[in-house]
C-alpha cells in the first residue's frame, strides 16, 4: 500500500509539471486580452 502510493504521488507531481510548463508555454506565447487598448477601434473602424 504504502509503494502504491509514493508511486501515486510521483505520477501526480509529473503531471501537475508538465501541466504548469505547457501552460506557462502557452501563456508566454500569447498576449492577455486585457492588454491590448483601443478595442473597440479594432472591431469596428469608425470612419
Amino acid at each position: 500500500m504504502k509503494r502504491n502510493k509514493i508511486i501515486f504521488l510521483l505520477l501526480f507531481f509529473l503531471f501537475m509539471a508538465i501541466i504548469l510548463y505547457v501552460s506557462y508555454d502557452i501563456s508566454s506565447r500569447t498576449t492577455f486580452p486585457g492588454s491590448k487598448g483601443n478595442l473597440k477601434e479594432r472591431i469596428a473602424p469608425s470612419e
